[in-house]
């Protein structure tokens, strides 16, 4: 039986930051947040997909988290990757340098990353070909 994907969750240590961030970088916005005692959980998301990032707000973590040294990262794709990183940099959110990525002489993707307040990944990508 197939699965659906429906979140990927990240830690984050402040919940007004990050959630400032998600907004300004890819127009999520806060579908639900779920407060416990010890932790919560904030499910953000936009019109375009289902999927959802979950940060998850671990109450009295004061350190940051260890990213580890994995290459994870968190993707998303666009229509105009110009426009986009040209957006983004203009907000002060200090996207990457763009990539065309053509080892063998055909693009395979076009794109770049930006970092989020808790150090996380995510790559954008010019939306076509594999890329939806």
């Amino acid at each position: 039986m197939p699965a659906k994907a429906i979140h990927t969750c990240i830690r984050v240590l402040d919940e007004g930051r990050s959630v400032a961030f998600y907004e300004a970088a890819f127009g999520l916005t806060v579908a639900d947040k779920l407060d416990f005692p010890d932790f919560a959980l904030i499910y953000m998301s936009n019109p375009l997909s289902e999927f959802e990032l979950e940060l998850t707000i671990n109450k009295g973590t004061t350190e940051p988290y260890d990213l580890g040294n994995g290459y994870g990262h968190f993707a998303v794709s666009v229509e105009d990757l110009d426009a986009e990183h040209a957006r983004m940099d203009a907000a002060g959110l200090a996207p990457g340098k763009i990539v065309d990525f053509a080892p063998a002489g055909t693009r395979v993707a076009k794109f770049f990353f930006i970092t989020d307040p808790d150090g996380y990944k995510i790559e954008v990508i010019q939306r076509g070909g594999r890329f939806k």
